[in-house]
C-alpha cells in the first residue's frame, strides 16, 4: 500500500512548482483537515508576489471564455498562470458541480497553467471560503498571475474586490446586466468593465449606459477611472474575435497605476484584513460550537428563547462570556440564567 505523502513533504514539492502537490494541498485546505492551518502557516511567507485578476459577472456573460483568452495571452508573454474557478456546489457531494475538465480544457496539458475549481459550499459573495487560501497556495507554487473567476449567481458578487488587485466586471447586451449593475452598485468594484458578446444587438446601448454611469460618478484627481472594453470572446473564426488585446492593455495599465500610486499596498492590506476577518469568524464559531457541546446547553437556550425567558442577543452574549472565561482558564457557568 502506497503511503500518502505528509503535508510537510507536499509543501516542499509545492515550493518546487509541483502541480500534483498543489492539488493535494488544496484538497486538504478546502476540506479543512486537522492540519490545514499548519499548512497555511508554512505557505504564507512564500506569498504576496503574484498579480491577481478578478473576473465577476452574472451567469451566461462569457466569463469562462474570456478567462480562457486571458490565460492564453499571459502564457504568450511567458508568465505562469493559476486560475481559481468558483462553481456551484453539488447537492450530493458538496463538491464543485462544474469542473475544470469541462472548461478551459486546452490549458490542462500546459505545465505553466494550473486550474482549480472550488465549490462555493453555500458561501455568499461569489467566492468560496477556501478561495483566499487557494490563491496563497498558487502564489507559493510560483504562479506569476492568478485569475479568480466568481460563481456567477447574481449581482452581489463583490467579495472578489478584497482578493483581486484588478477587477473585471463582465456584462453582456440584452441581459439587463448594465441596469442591474448600476442598481446593485456592483460597478463600484469594477476597475475594467467588459462588454462581452459585443456582436449582439444592443451592445452599443450597453456601452453608452456604462459610460454614462461612470460620468455621473465623482473621481478625484489621480484616481483610476474604470475603462469600458467591448469584447467578442467566442467566434467561428479567430479573426472575428475582438477586444482581447485592448483588455490586456487595460489590465497592464491598471497594474502600472497601482504600483505608481501606492494603491497596490492598499490592495494587499485589504486582502490581509479580509483574511483575518474570515479566520477570526471561523475560530470564533469553532469556539462557540465546542462550548455548546461541552455544556450541553443548546436546547436549553433555544427553549428559553421560545418561552420568552430570554432572547437571541442575550443568549449569544452569555455564550461568548462563557467561551472567553473558558479560554482564560476560568470555570464557565453550569446553569443558564433562569434555569429551574
Amino acid at each position: 500500500m502506497v503511503k500518502s505523502p505528509s503535508s510537510a513533504e507536499l509543501i516542499g514539492q509545492l515550493f518546487g512548482g509541483d502541480r500534483q502537490a498543489a492539488a493535494r494541498l488544496i484538497t486538504r485546505v478546502e476540506n479543512r483537515t486537522d492540519d490545514h492551518q499548519e499548512i497555511m502557516k508554512q505557505i504564507y511567507p512564500r506569498t504576496g508576489h503574484a498579480m491577481i485578476v478578478g473576473v465577476t459577472g452574472s451567469g451566461g456573460v462569457g466569463k469562462s471564455s474570456l478567462t480562457d483568452h486571458i490565460i492564453q495571452k499571459f502564457r504568450a508573454r511567458g508568465q505562469t498562470v493559476g486560475a481559481v474557478l468558483v462553481d456551484p456546489s453539488s447537492p450530493f457531494s458538496g463538491g464543485a458541480f462544474l469542473g475544470d475538465s469541462i472548461r478551459l480544457q486546452r490549458h490542462t496539458r500546459d505545465d505553466g497553467v494550473f486550474i482549480r475549481s472550488l465549490a462555493s459550499r453555500g458561501y455568499r459573495g461569489g467566492l468560496s471560503r477556501a478561495t483566499y487560501d487557494v490563491t496563497r497556495i498558487m502564489e507559493a507554487m510560483g504562479r506569476d498571475v492568478i485569475i479568480v473567476e466568481t460563481l456567477g449567481a447574481g449581482q452581489d458578487e463583490i467579495d472578489v474586490v478584497h482578493i483581486a488587485q484588478t477587477c473585471l466586471l463582465v456584462i453582456s447586451p440584452g441581459m439587463g446586466d448594465d441596469i442591474q449593475a448600476m442598481k446593485a452598485g456592483i460597478m463600484e468594484i469594477a476597475d475594467i468593465i467588459v462588454i462581452n458578446k459585443a456582436d449582439l444587438n444592443g451592445a452599443e446601448n450597453c456601452r453608452r449606459h456604462m459610460e454614462a454611469a461612470l460620468n455621473t460618478r465623482s473621481f478625484t484627481q489621480g484616481q483610476w477611472v474604470p475603462r469600458v472594453i467591448p469584447t467578442i470572446s467566442v467566434a467561428t473564426k479567430p479573426a472575428l474575435l475582438r477586444g482581447i488585446e485592448a483588455l490586456m492593455d487595460a489590465i497592464a495599465d491598471h497594474q502600472k497605476f497601482l504600483h505608481a500610486t501606492g494603491a497596490m499596498e492598499k490592495a494587499k492590506l485589504d486582502r490581509i484584513e479580509q483574511e483575518l476577518g474570515h479566520i477570526f469568524r471561523d475560530e470564533l464559531q469553532k469556539l462557540v460550537v465546542q462550548s455548546l457541546e461541552q455544556t450541553g446547553k443548546k436546547e436549553t437556550y433555544i427553549r428559553h428563547i421560545l418561552d420568552g425567558r430570554s432572547d437571541p442577543y442575550s443568549v449569544v452574549h452569555e455564550i461568548l462570556r462563557t467561551c472567553i472565561r473558558q479560554e482564560n482558564g476560568e470555570r464557565g457557568p453550569t446553569r443558564s440564567d433562569g434555569d429551574d
